[in-house]
């Protein structure tokens, strides 16, 4: 009998939003269903009310004719839901096989634990993905991708798996893990599972999808069959209008002023004598394929790693960076790559997010922080980069991934930098706030910033860049200008290309 999951008119609100709006619709066992929205939706907050993190404010939802209720996500994998959210749930002190089987590892006729047994378990399921790590290294020694690997193989172990849910997977994952990602997805599409996969890829959703679900503003819009479909198509039906060519539609900066940025023989303990030059006005991609060295090159550049070798000048002046604040007043910011562990605040507001970086600017003489000031740097961050919260003291962590985003990006604006850095600035973002991410780079670049954008998309980097470096092996190996950019001619220099720095 073939599986099937249906929600009933699903309604969820919070104050001052409507996140889920009678949701209705099925996914069936045997194909995997694509959930496809903009940030805010509705489509994490109802995979948090499939598995009891959230409960209903209206409706319900059955598995296979079924009518579940769930009050913790422990309920829901009891009955074999498992959902796997970008923030990795792991316990990074045990080791791999001891977070698969956590809670319910095998035991020898005495009650006592089998950790041998238990390490040949998860042994087996590491071979079934392809991943070079063993059952017995602790988690907190594995690199991030690796990390949500042992997530996905913890839900894959469970023998009464029904459902399987991925939220924005494949994150921090590089391709050849992303094959080994949805080699498993087809192992359990096989196997007659309900599989659902949130993202914002257009080419993994193309790849890896049967159907597509739609969601638009906490409502259910339509499904439609993910390989008959054009991309402009799901789009339109997800924006509610057509963004065309993004690349070509934006408002770009018409000339490049002078150097601004001189970097010399940077080396670090995880870099090796970068040099490269950044102009006023110009977006300088930087591509390479995972492990390259792009964000190493920028953290010995703000000073969150201690650069070993090499010279900085900013407008024709030496300058040192021993730390990011040192950084920070030298004109040179950077918004991260990892959004929740190294950008958000999570237990502050969006004010508290904004005027964190301000705190000196805020303040009297004495130290005193002015709340009048907070106020209105606060109003003025939300009002210029359009982020979307009720208020100002909402807490940010209850915000899409977007307006987080831009968060972030309004704090470091607050500083009155010289020279942005952008690493992966719209990972786990959708296209319609993506659109509005690339116009908001080029109009820093109009405005005479010099703008470092890190991308591991190629379109994205090919399309904003004006000019691009590409990395290997922590060094530079070649560059290329915006009109010569092409996927081939950056793979092969970040694959083949031999280093210019030796």
């Amino acid at each position: 009998m073939e599986s099937v999951l249906e929600f009933q008119n699903i309604s969820k609100y919070f104050p001052g939003v409507k996140a889920l709006d009678n949701i209705c619709f099925k996914a069936y066992g045997g194909e995997v269903l694509a959930f496809l929205g903009e940030n805010g939706a509705g489509k994490s907050t109802l995979l948090k009310v499939l598995n009891g993190d959230y409960r209903p404010d209206g409706g319900k939802y059955l598995l296979n004719g079924e009518e579940k209720h769930f009050h913790t996500p422990h309920e829901a994998i009891e009955e074999g839901i498992s959902v796997i959210y970008q923030e990795r749930q792991i316990l990074l002190e045990l080791s791999v096989a001891e977070n698969i089987y956590l809670g319910r590892m095998p035991v020898n006729k005495f009650g006592v634990i089998n950790t041998r047994k238990a390490n040949q378990m998860a042994q087996k399921i590491i071979e079934d993905f392809g991943l070079p790590i063993a059952a017995t290294t602790k988690v907190k020694d594995l690199s991030i991708a690796y990390q949500q690997m042992v997530e996905i193989m913890k839900a894959y172990s469970r023998e009464n798996l029904k459902v399987i849910c991925f939220d924005e997977p494949t994150a921090s994952l590089s391709d050849a893990e992303i094959d080994a990602l949805f080699a498993i997805i087809e192992k359990l599409k096989a196997q007659g599972k309900i599989i659902i996969y949130v993202s914002h890829r257009m080419n993994e959703i193309k790849r890896i999808a049967d159907k597509v679900a739609i969601f638009k503003d906490g409502c259910y819009i339509d499904t439609m069959d993910a390989k008959q479909t054009e991309e402009q198509v799901l789009i339109q039906k997800m924006v509610g209008r057509d963004l065309g060519d993004i690349y070509d539609n934006l408002d770009r900066t018409k000339e490049i002023g002078d150097v601004l940025l001189e970097v010399k023989d940077l080396s670090s303990d995880y870099v090796r004598k970068v040099s490269f030059t950044l102009h006023k006005g110009e977006i300088l991609g930087f591509s390479g394929l995972v492990g390259a060295g792009r964000t190493e090159v920028m953290r010995a550049l703000i000073g969150a790693d201690k650069a070993r070798t090499g010279e900085i000048r900013l407008e024709g002046k030496k300058i040192v960076n021993h730390s990011p604040q040192q950084a920070m007043e030298n004109g040179i910011v950077m918004v991260p790559e990892d959004r929740k562990l190294q950008g958000i605040l999570s237990n502050l507001s969006v004010a508290g997010n904004i005027n964190i970086s301000l705190l000196k600017k805020n303040s009297n003489g004495l130290g005193i922080i002015s709340a009048k000031k907070e106020r209105e740097e606060a109003e003025k961050g939300i009002r210029e980069f359009r982020i979307k919260t009720p208020s100002k003291d909402k807490l940010i962590l209850e915000l899409s991934g977007g307006n987080q985003q831009k968060c972030i990006v309004a704090r470091w604006l607050a500083t009155n930098p010289k020279v942005l850095i952008l690493d992966e600035p719209t990972k786990g973002i959708d296209v319609g706030a993506k659109a509005e991410f690339y116009q908001m780079i080029c109009d820093f670049a109009k405005q005479g910033l010099g703008v470092i954008l890190i991308s591991s998309e190629l379109p994205e980097v090919i399309g904003l860049s004006d000019r691009i470096i590409v990395m290997k092996s922590l060094r530079v190996s070649g560059q290329v200008m915006r009109e010569e950019a092409t996927e081939d001619k950056l793979l092969s220099l970040g694959m083949i290309g031999e280093a210019a720095n030796e």
